[in-house]
């Protein structure tokens, strides 16, 4: 017996050493990857969250007209104020190792709440590894930004709603208006969570109307909240959202920011997913075994019906969207597991838990302390972005207004702030027919110098050989006007005669 006892005591021992292993590899792989590939850098859009947010900390106020751009004379509600306003403080105490380290945390933090979402779902340890695992895979663009805040909350209100409806307890549905008022000041997509309430609310109705009907085969898995409660749950966290600096201007912004016509027109990431990739199939994978997970259940699960029917449709629609769809599919497979047995393989001794985020916490600072430093930050930035050529701006003193590059506008509000751009990522700035007269003119659909902002412009900067910097210097009533100033590997600069 005593033999026994101890083979026993040292299975469980190894069990526990192997599963804190995989929680460690699992939490860390992705902040790794970060820390070596660098892609927080060719982010386009983080660069004027990052200026917006300097001139916030430094006025101690917050903008509401187009800061750094030439259309500064329309509103603007920086939606995202509160991201913008961190982001510009790590940049104070890292510099630029401060994008790379966020970029780092963002993933740590989405493959633990991947994880607590299988979990708290009902998934057992190694599933829920599993699950995390995919996730991370299938989201590989998770970059520091407002967006990847809203993945974040989005996946905190499943933990909890997951929780509330397993334990059949209210209390962990009051800390969602809490969230929301926190939530509405970092990203638009706050309003999503919001629906997510709806849902819940309508399938709560549903599940209480389908258990006082007499038709035998439909069943409930368990007990649905009291409808009063969720109601004031979600009435709650509506008054919450407006705890913001722009009020109910937040749900305006959230359809003409994410869903504007020129969006769809433009942008890839707005595009239906055209399956080229291995990501893109693993997602639709993983949304089929959700459906089968569904299907095998033998009571109705009505929200995770609609909430898997709606992120499904969004997902295939807008490639952006699709992080929706797999925290979905995330909760409804891992619920599968929901009656299994306890699970042996989770840590549970006092000092196998918290050795999981010590252990993490150093790998993390390991691989924050091998980031180059400053210099060798803007190098690598330069092979993204016109670096050399804003220098170039700056020491020759080339005379404003300049047309710019839109995929560039971002990092020239943040690199040359005294030079306004003409355009870039702001969609909640500019007007539908400001990003579609951009796209002619670039395209070719327009004479440039038909156009008043291109002949108004007195420096031109442009990707190197893109079609227009070739009109600028083959077309003879063009390269009449305008000389090549500069020129390198990434950009050129074009000056007016």
């Amino acid at each position: 017996m005593g033999a026994s006892a101890a083979n026993d005591t040292e299975t469980n021992l190894a069990r526990s050493f192997v599963s804190v292993a995989a929680l460690v590899v699992l939490f860390s792989v992705a902040p790794i990857w970060e820390s070596i590939h660098l892609t927080a850098l060719a982010n386009t859009d983080l660069w004027w969250h990052l200026r917006t947010g300097l001139w916030i900390l430094q006025n101690r106020a917050l903008p509401h007209s187009g800061l750094f751009s030439q259309s500064g004379a329309l509103p603007w509600s920086d939606t995202s104020w509160a991201f913008d306003a961190v982001l510009g403080a790590a940049y104070k105490l890292f510099g630029l190792r401060a994008l790379v380290i966020l970029s780092m945390g963002f993933r740590l933090a989405f493959a633990a709440i991947a994880y607590m979402l299988a979990r708290k779902s009902g998934a057992r340890f190694w599933p829920a590894v599993l699950l995390s695992a995919v996730a991370q895979f299938v989201v590989p663009s998770l970059q520091p930004g407002p967006s990847s805040m809203s993945v974040l909350f989005f996946a905190i209100e499943l933990i909890l709603i997951a929780r509330a409806r397993i334990s059949g307890e209210l209390h962990p549905l009051l800390w969602l208006p809490l969230m929301f008022a926190v939530w509405a000041n970092f990203d638009v997509q706050v309003v999503s969570g919001l629906v997510l309430l709806v849902l819940f609310l309508l399938a709560s109705a549903g599940e209480n109307a389908v258990r006082r009907s007499q038709i035998t085969f439909l069943r409930m898995r368990r007990s649905p909240l009291p409808m009063k409660y969720i109601g004031a749950v979600l009435g709650a966290s509506a008054l919450c959202t407006l705890a913001n600096p722009y009020t109910y201007h937040v749900f305006f912004e959230y359809g003409r920011t994410l869903y504007s016509i020129a969006g769809f027109r433009y942008f890839a990431e707005m595009h239906a997913m055209a399956f080229r990739s291995s990501q893109e199939y693993l997602l639709m994978l993983l949304i089929m075994t959700a459906y089968l997970a569904l299907a095998r259940r033998r009571s109705l699960a009505i929200l995770e019906l609609a909430l898997l029917i709606a992120s499904t449709l969004l997902a295939f629609r807008i490639q952006r969207d699709a992080w929706i769809a797999v925290l979905a599919s995330v909760t409804i497979i891992a619920a599968g597991f929901a009656d299994e047995e306890t699970d042996v393989d989770e840590p549970e001794s006092n000092w196998q838990k918290p050795l999981i985020p010590v252990l993490t916490g150093v790998i993390f600072l390991l691989a924050a302390w091998r980031i180059p430093d400053e210099g060798s930050l803007l190098g690598k930035i330069g092979q993204n972005y016109p670096v050399k050529a804003c220098n170039f701006i700056v020491s020759h003193h080339l005379s404003p207004p300049v047309f710019n590059s839109y995929s560039w506008g971002g990092f020239l509000t943040w690199y040359l702030p005294d030079y306004p751009v003409f355009i870039d990522g702001r969609m909640e700035l500019y007007r539908d027919e400001d990003v579609d007269r951009y796209f002619d003119l670039i395209s070719g659909k327009g004479r440039l110098e038909s156009d008043p902002a291109f002949a108004s412009a007195q420096t031109i900067l442009l990707e190197q050989k893109s079609g227009m910097a070739k009109a600028l210097i083959n077309i003879p009533q063009l390269s009449a006007q305008y000389q090549l100033a500069y020129s390198d590997d990434v950009a050129e600069v074009f000056v007016r005669e």
